[in-house]
């Protein structure tokens, strides 16, 4: 195991930092070991202003002690910090985080901008943290001194960390997804209060392509020159419902093996990957906690379970059509977003790759 208790402070800073997702970035990053929060970008307009007086803070907890007097800055490739955690709009994202690893700093992105390119690994930790080994070509091929990492679509984490195990020891054929996503994922103030409550949305925008493109991504291999999604069928199904945070997920699939029920929970239940065994900050202890009440998980109830890091499987049980199902359950904004671009940055820097 590596040594990480002398890992040394870093500069970092978190860009599109009033939106939902940069919010919980500060969050996260409030009194971390490793990282200094030390610049916080935003839109040309509400640069030189102060964080609390140009930001509506919508998490439950208070803004962490000294945000609210850090100025704003416009987003450039000159920012005093080594590490930037992306949550930058679509189009800001394609004008800068290039930019910005050109230029030496380190782009741990929640942007969809980049999760398909064909040396930027976009990664789970505890799943593929081999496909890190893509910034060697990266930086070959781009001329960069800096990098950019992408964590993936929110859906499509929650999906990814919990059927690894069952990918790697029984072999996923097809799979059949449902998703019920909260209303958190389409940003603040997201979906109108009149299409939100008493109703549930079946549609979301490009939600579906991404789920089923990234996580045959995170689930497949990189073979030194490439990445190869894993070769199984996949179907998903979208929706939005009224939930404020916690994305469920109903999983149908057939598998290679035919194990026994007990046998999927157990290689649930044991599974750990690098960040358990780096002791990183931001890893939960259990990435996948299995419940065996027929009721769980539920989001209120279970969303915050591993601070918000584990998603949460309940209802295991065999499938007449398909094979097996199940329930997964994970937070939308993070584990499925600013925690997970916290736990790859983490990673990175355990392992020497910055």
């Amino acid at each position: 195991m590596r040594d990480t208790s002398l890992v040394r402070r870093r500069k970092v800073a978190v860009l599109g930092a009033s939106g939902t997702v940069g919010q919980r970035f500060i969050a996260l990053l409030a009194g971390h070991p490793w990282f200094e929060l030390a610049a916080l970008t935003t839109s040309d307009a509400k640069s030189g202003k102060r964080y609390g007086e140009a930001t509506a803070w919508h998490l439950g907890a208070d803004m962490p002690d000294g945000v609210a007097d850090m100025r704003l800055e416009a987003t450039r490739a000159g920012l005093d910090a080594e590490i930037c955690f992306s949550a930058l709009p679509s189009e800001a994202a394609a004008r800068w985080e290039a930019e910005l690893a050109k230029t030496g700093h380190h782009v741990f992105s929640n942007v969809t901008t980049h999760r398909a390119d064909p040396d930027v690994p976009l990664i789970i930790a505890e799943v593929n943290p081999d496909h890190a080994a893509a910034l060697e070509v990266q930086r070959r091929t781009r001329g960069w001194s800096g990098s950019i990492v992408t964590n993936g679509n929110c859906s499509a984490i929650t999906f990814a960390l919990a059927a690894a195990p069952v990918h790697r020891a029984f072999g996923i054929e097809q799979v059949v997804v449902t998703t019920m996503q909260a209303l958190s994922g389409a940003g603040y103030p997201g979906v109108a209060s009149l299409d939100a409550v008493d109703n549930v949305v079946p549609f979301i925008a490009e939600e579906e392509e991404k789920m089923e493109r990234e996580a045959k991504k995170f689930l497949g291999t990189w073979d030194g020159s490439a990445f190869h999604d894993a070769a199984f069928a996949f179907s998903a199904h979208c929706n939005r419902v009224p939930v404020r945070d916690g994305h469920t997920e109903t999983v149908t699939l057939a598998l290679r093996e035919r194990p026994a029920v007990d046998e999927i929970v157990a290689a649930m239940r044991a599974f750990r990957g690098r960040p358990q065994e780096l002791c990183l900050p931001t890893a939960p202890e259990r990435p996948i906690v299995v419940r065996d009440e027929r009721d769980r998980p539920q989001p209120v109830r279970d969303r915050d379970a591993g601070r918000g890091m584990s998603v949460v499987v309940g209802r295991v049980r065999e499938d007449r059509v398909l094979g097996y199902k199940y329930v997964v359950l994970g937070h939308n904004t993070i584990r499925g977003a600013a925690g997970a671009s916290i736990l790859n940055a983490e990673l990175f820097v355990a392992e020497g790759l910055l």
